[in-house]
C-alpha cells in the first residue's frame, strides 16, 4: 500500500503538516538531541534526491518545521532560530520529515525554492576532492551580495 499524503494544508506532503501538537511532542520525544540540545538535519530535494545542505535543529526548530511545513533550523553562529529563506527568499517546503535508525539525525525531504547555499549555489556540497585537492563542482547561480539585501 502506498504511503498516505499529508493534510489538505500541504496535500503533496507525506508528513502531516501542520502536525498536531500531540504528534509534535511524540516526535520530539523520539529525537536523540546532543548535549547542546541539537540534532543534525540533512535537507534533500524531494524529487531528485540531491543533498542540499546540512544544518542543526533544536526542539523549537523541529516544532516550528512541523507546525509550518517550512524548513526551520537553529543557527549556531547567531544563536537563534533560522527560518530558511527569511532573508533570502529561498525557502524549503518540507514534504517529509524522517528520523534515522538511531534517532540522532533528521532528514527533511524538501521542495527548494531558489538556491540552498549562502554562496549562491544550488547546494552546499560543491567542493569535491580530486587528486590535486578540492575542486568546485557547482557554479554560483545567484550573486550572494544580492541574496541578502532584504
Amino acid at each position: 500500500m502506498p504511503p498516505t499524503r499529508g493534510s489538505t494544508a500541504n496535500p503533496t506532503a507525506l508528513t502531516p503538516i501542520p502536525a498536531p501538537s500531540a504528534l509534535i511532542e511524540s516526535v520530539l520525544a523520539q529525537i536523540a538531541f546532543d548535549a547542546h540540545g541539537l540534532v543534525p538535519a540533512v535537507a534533500q530535494q524531494h524529487d531528485s534526491g540531491e543533498v542540499l545542505m546540512v544544518a542543526w535543529m533544536d526542539r523549537a526548530a523541529v516544532a516550528e518545521t512541523l507546525k509550518t511545513g517550512e524548513g526551520c533550523y537553529w543557527s549556531r553562529s547567531r544563536q537563534k532560530l533560522w527560518r530558511k529563506g527569511e532573508t533570502s527568499g529561498h525557502t524549503q517546503r518540507v514534504l517529509e520529515f524522517c528520523l534515522d535508525c538511531d534517532g540522532d539525525t533528521v532528514l527533511l525531504k524538501v521542495a527548494q525554492t531558489g538556491v540552498a547555499c549562502h554562496t549562491g549555489r544550488r547546494h552546499c556540497f560543491f567542493r569535491s576532492l580530486r587528486a590535486d585537492g578540492f575542486a568546485e563542482t557547482a557554479a554560483v547561480e545567484v550573486d550572494p551580495a544580492t541574496i541578502y539585501r532584504r
